[in-house]
Parts: structure tokens; C-alpha cells; sequence
């Protein structure tokens, strides 16, 4: 087998592992699981690196097993939490399920017919006809408080951070910990993975699987760095909250401006956590990146095989022709191809001013537009020295003064773009 965990320590999601992990890897196709805990109807990029690790599992022939929390997910995991989650009800956990699954297919291929082919598991399955006085007798006998009290997620809440900590909650690393048992015996899983918060309750799963799975029982745990902005803020959000991985809720352009805005710190170090390229080939980049940082190759290549991997290569051409819509060289070809969603996106917080559909029946003067009805420009006078100076564009196109509106020149059927000189832009949106 090639050595996975030599490849996650060079690419830096690498973090711990439990004795013996590696030579496991090494030994034989080993069946691995991650769990996602259901508490949206989607994944956002914070998930990435797990998503990044059960391909690369899949990649160098291991079995990659992907968890979906329905159970779980009714409690709350407390790891990395000061305060008691809302729970949520059966409908929208049921959403929550279905959405995240059908991200993660986009990733695995789980109707594969290979030998390590992924498995998609709901530990509500297994967890809905378990009654509680069963799970104290079977599984609460096993694990001391005392163990449990030691977790460092346990131990922070209990030690003042938020207001203490329910049984509810306190149960997770329990159920977390029943989770691995089961897939142990049935799915022979001996690897659970997971962000470095989660090692707390990862090993309480291989201490259940070594008490319960008899004397041979074996188990083993591998956890990623918790990934952070080279100036230690938390990565994964914008300015506009969580970055997510379906366009409905992200779309294809924004996401990809994240990974083009990104520092050259971070994306020297996210270019090898978030892409597939192999190392000589990121080395190669970021050398060159280094002689003209300027020309942000490293960000530009990011953000490529990124969009690829979450998306596809279309909606990638899409992204960044809408781009280009700001910092290139567009047409106004290259405009009526934006859709409504995605030129509004491009043109956010750009001054705007709405014009009547009936008053481009006749057409109306373009110093008429400029002025009087969007206030683009102070006065008459001012837009008419603007267009003898040709400064004015409509839709990337310059014009003249005797330049008229029409209906003919809305993008969508709607809108119209204004630009004076370089970087001054004005949406008109006709109603």
C-alpha cells in the first residue's frame, strides 16, 4: 500500500494518530469512517477537509465510509462549543440528512461496484430502535464518568466556559463512541478520522471497540489540523457568513473569488490541503508565484481546482468570465451571459438607480441617463465633458454623446451598466 499518512503530513492535514495507525495503512485496504453531523440541509467549506480526507483514503485504496449523523444529530456534538446547541425536530433533520448526503455523492461514488467502493451510513439506522435502558446496560457500563469527565470538550464546559453542560450532551461522546462498535462489527471499520476536536470522542470509540469487540478487538484514530487564516482567525467564512458547497446557497462565483482572495500565506497552504496536485507540482507553483506574486498564480490555480472538484469545469468558465467582468477585458456578449443571480453578485454594492421600462419605448439621451435619471453625474454638464472625453461605456461599450437607450440594450431584460473611466460603475435596473 503507498503510505497515506505520508502523504497527509506533507500537504499538512496531518495532525495525531494512535499507535500503530500508520502501519495499519501500510499493512492491508483499511475501512475508515467520518461523521457529519446533520445541522444544516448542507456542507459548507469547514467540512472540506474531511470531504478531502475520505477521497484521499479512497485514492491510495483504503475504504472511505461516510457517517451521517441522523441520531447524533438530535443531540448536539459540545467539541469546540460553550453552549448547549438547539435541537432540532425529526423534519428538519430529515432535510438536513438528505441535503448532506447528496453533497457528499458528488465526492464519493457510493453505487461504485470497487472492491473499496464508499459506504453512506445514518447512525439513526441503528441508534432508533436502541432503548435507552439497553444502551445504560450495554453501553453506559462500559465507559466510567470518570474517563468521561477527563474529555477536554467535557472538561471546558463543566470548568465555566457557557452554562455548564446537560446530560443530553454529555451522552454524545457515548453514542459517538457506539457509532465506531457498530461499524467495527458490521462494516469491519477500525479507523475512525476526524478534525483534532474530535479526538476526545474518537477515542472513546476505540476504547468501546477494545471493551466490546472482544479480546482481539483492535481500533485506531487519525485526526486533521483544525485549519486557520495565517493571521489565526477561523477559516471558512466570508464576509457574507459560511462559504457553502451548493450554488443555491453559495454561488459558483462567489465561492471561487474566496479561494482567489485568499493571502499568499493561506493559499501557499491551502493549495496543498484543498487540491489533488501532487508535490512537485505545487512546488513548481508556488516558486513561480514567488518571482511575481503579483500575477497571484498560486490563488488562480486554488481557486481553479477547487471550483472543478466542488462544481465542475463549466460552471468554472462561468466564475471567471464573470470575473472578468470586473478585471478583464469583457464584452458585452460576455455581460448578457451573466444571469440575474450572478450579475448582481458581480456588481454588489455598486450604486444603482431604477429606471421606468415606458421611457425607453422612444429611447432616452444617454446625458438624460446619466444625469436627471440615475444622478450618475451632478449635472449636464459634467457627464457631457465625461463623453467628449470618451470615458462612458454602456455595457463595456463606449459611446458618444448622441448615444440613445433602448429597450435593445438590457441585459436580462433589465439591466444596464454604466461605467466612467476604469473602476466607476452604475447599475441601472429598468422596472
Amino acid at each position: 500500500m503507498k503510505n497515506l499518512v505520508e502523504e497527509l503530513k506533507w500537504r499538512g492535514l496531518y495532525h495525531d494518530s494512535m499507535p500503530g495507525t500508520e502501519e495499519q495503512l501500510l499493512k492491508e485496504v483499511t475501512t475508515a469512517y467520518i461523521g457529519f453531523d446533520p445541522t444544516a440541509d448542507s456542507l459548507h467549506i469547514g467540512s472540506m477537509v474531511q470531504i478531502i480526507l475520505l477521497v484521499h483514503l479512497k485514492n491510495f485504496g483504503h475504504q472511505p465510509v461516510a457517517l451521517v449523523g441522523g441520531a447524533t444529530g438530535m443531540i448536539g456534538d459540545p467539541s469546540g462549543k460553550s453552549d448547549e446547541r438547539n435541537l432540532l425536530n425529526e423534519e428538519t433533520l430529515a432535510k438536513n440528512v438528505a441535503g448532506i448526503k447528496s453533497v457528499l455523492s458528488r465526492f464519493l461514488d457510493f453505487n461504485s461496484n470497487e472492491a473499496n467502493a464508499p459506504v453512506m451510513v445514518n447512525n439513526y439506522d441503528w441508534m432508533k430502535e436502541f432503548s435507552f435502558i439497553d444502551f445504560a446496560r450495554e453501553v453506559g457500563k462500559r465507559i466510567t464518568v470518570n474517563y468521561m469527565m477527563a474529555k477536554d470538550s467535557v472538561k471546558k464546559r463543566i470548568n465555566g466556559e457557557g452554562e455548564g453542560m446537560s446530560f443530553t450532551e454529555f451522552t454524545y461522546q457515548l453514542i459517538q463512541g457506539y457509532d465506531f462498535y457498530h461499524l467495527y462489527k458490521n462494516n469491519n471499520c477500525i479507523l475512525q478520522m476526524g478534525g483534532s476536536d474530535q479526538w476526545g470522542n474518537i477515542t472513546t470509540g476505540t476504547e468501546l471497540v477494545r471493551r466490546m469487540g472482544g479480546e482481539n478487538a483492535k481500533a485506531y484514530a487519525l485526526t486533521t489540523p483544525l485549519i486557520t487564516k495565517a493571521d489565526g482567525s477561523k477559516f471558512g467564512k466570508s464576509e457574507g457568513g459560511n462559504v457553502w458547497l451548493d450554488a443555491d446557497k453559495t454561488s459558483v462565483y462567489k465561492f471561487y473569488q474566496f479561494w482567489v482572495n485568499t493571502t499568499d500565506a493561506d493559499a501557499e497552504k491551502y493549495i496543498k490541503i484543498f487540491t489533488f496536485l501532487d508535490k512537485d507540482t505545487i512546488d513548481e507553483l508556488i516558486a513561480e508565484h514567488q518571482t511575481a506574486p503579483h500575477l497571484r498564480v498560486l490563488q488562480k490555480k486554488l481557486a481553479e481546482e477547487i471550483t472543478i472538484f466542488v462544481h465542475n469545469r463549466e460552471e468554472l468558465e462561468k466564475a471567471i468570465q464573470a470575473s472578468n467582468i470586473l478585471f478583464g477585458n469583457s464584452t458585452a456578449d460576455d455581460l448578457k451571459k451573466l444571469d440575474e443571480k450572478t450579475f448582481l453578485e458581480v456588481f454588489d454594492g455598486v450604486p444603482q438607480a431604477e429606471i421606468a421600462k415606458a421611457d425607453l419605448e422612444n429611447g432616452l439621451e444617454i446625458i438624460t441617463v446619466l444625469n436627471e435619471k440615475t444622478g450618475f453625474f451632478k449635472s449636464n454638464g459634467e457627464a457631457r465633458r465625461a463623453l467628449t472625453a470618451n470615458s462612458i461605456s454602456v455595457n463595456r461599450e463606449k459611446i458618444k454623446e448622441d448615444f440613445v437607450l433602448t429597450a435593445n440594450d438590457l441585459i436580462n431584460n433589465q439591466f444596464v451598466l454604466l461605467q466612467s473611466g476604469k473602476k466607476n460603475y452604475f447599475v441601472i435596473r429598468v422596472v
